[in-house]
């Protein structure tokens, strides 16, 4: 075998080769290489976010998938709430309902409850106003202002504010009177009727003093002393002394001590109307009248006579005409009040306006 037929390394065969390229050569060959090992490079980065991307694609899904369990859940969840929020709706609009109804009625209850008070008001006021006018009893009057002015007062309006004002200055007028107990004297009156009919005459007096019995003798009394009370009582009878000068009443017989005690009343009657009708004169005269007719003829001095003929000067040195003042504000403030109160009915129809 010869030298040229033995093989050559590769190794030299590629130093021959090197060696026998030109520079153009070599530079493209280096361009290759570079490009190649670029394109390598590139390669492997892409493949490195192909997997990124892929993963990050994976990540997304589940992240999608979560969000729309998550998105149908709240869509479910809204659904449930928008029922609930019309059943609530429905709910607040029926209590709405309710409510403006029991408003009504409320409204209704407390217009017909100061109705009723008013009423009652005006009632108590007008019994004051009788009171006074009729039997001229200021304190019944006053009281029955008194429980209109506290009935107002329960009520809690400041529109009743100028009505019990009014109400106090009728009653300052009627605490400024001087205080005469009519009812009382009227009392008084119906007493001395009852009275009369049991009040002992002045000839009753006068017998049952000749009739005073005589002093029961005692058991031990002698003989001779016995004999000289009696002659002593015969000689009591034989002088009688009394003062002739004073008037003696004959005997009345029962019809006429019947009528005189009928017209007695009568007159206790007259006086106690004329004191009712606050009549000064007429009842001081009616009075006065009874008085003489006592001293004349019934005994004044025994436990009735003497009881009647000082109550009698009791009534007649009472003043009972009192000028009473006038109340009727009140009342006709009470009334205007409710007149203002009462709804007015509009019996204009409404115009229709067009353009």
């Amino acid at each position: 075998m010869s030298e040229s037929d033995t093989p050559v390394p590769a190794k030299h065969g590629l130093l021959h080769a090197v060696a026998g390229a030109s520079l153009t050569q070599l530079t493209l060959a280096v361009l290759v290489v570079i490009f190649v090992w670029q394109w390598l490079a590139a390669h492997q980065d892409i493949n490195v976010m192909q997997e990124q991307l892929a993963k990050k694609i994976a990540e997304m899904d589940g992240s999608n998938k979560a969000n729309s369990v998550m998105l149908a859940k709240t869509q479910e969840d809204n659904r449930e709430m928008a029922a609930k929020l019309t059943l609530l709706e429905t709910r607040y609009a029926e209590s709405q309902g309710q409510r403006a109804a029991l408003e009504a009625l409320y409204n209704d209850l407390s217009s017909s409850r100061d109705e009723m008070a008013l009423a009652e008001v005006e009632q108590l006021l007008m019994s004051a106003n009788q009171q006074l006018q009729l039997s001229s009893n200021v304190k019944a009057a006053l009281i029955a202002m008194q429980t209109a002015d506290a009935r107002l007062q329960r009520m809690a309006r400041p529109s009743l504010n100028g009505l019990r004002k009014a109400i106090s200055l009728d009653m300052d007028k009627l605490r400024a009177l001087p205080n005469v107990d009519v009812s009382g004297m009227s009392m008084q009156l119906d007493t001395l009727i009852s009275e009369a009919q049991e009040l002992p005459m002045i000839y009753q007096e006068r017998a049952s003093g000749e009739a005073t019995p005589e002093a029961k003798p005692a058991g031990d009394e002698s003989s001779w002393r016995k004999l000289w009370r009696e002659i002593w009582q015969e000689l009591k009878q034989l002088v009688h002394i009394q003062n002739t000068g004073k008037i003696e009443l004959p005997l009345l017989p029962p019809e006429q001590e019947f009528f005189l005690r009928e017209n007695l009343k009568l007159r206790l009657s007259l006086a106690r109307m004329d004191l009712m009708s606050r009549d000064e004169v007429s009842f001081k005269h009616e009075i006065h009248t009874v008085q003489d007719w006592l001293g004349s003829y019934f005994d004044v001095k025994s436990g009735n006579g003497a009881h009647m003929m000082a109550s009698l000067k009791k009534l007649g040195a009472a003043n009972i005409n009192i000028e009473l003042p006038d109340i009727n504000d009140s009342l006709n403030q009470v009334r205007s009040y409710r007149m203002s109160r009462e709804p007015k009915n509009d019996l204009a129809l409404p115009t229709r306006t067009g353009r």
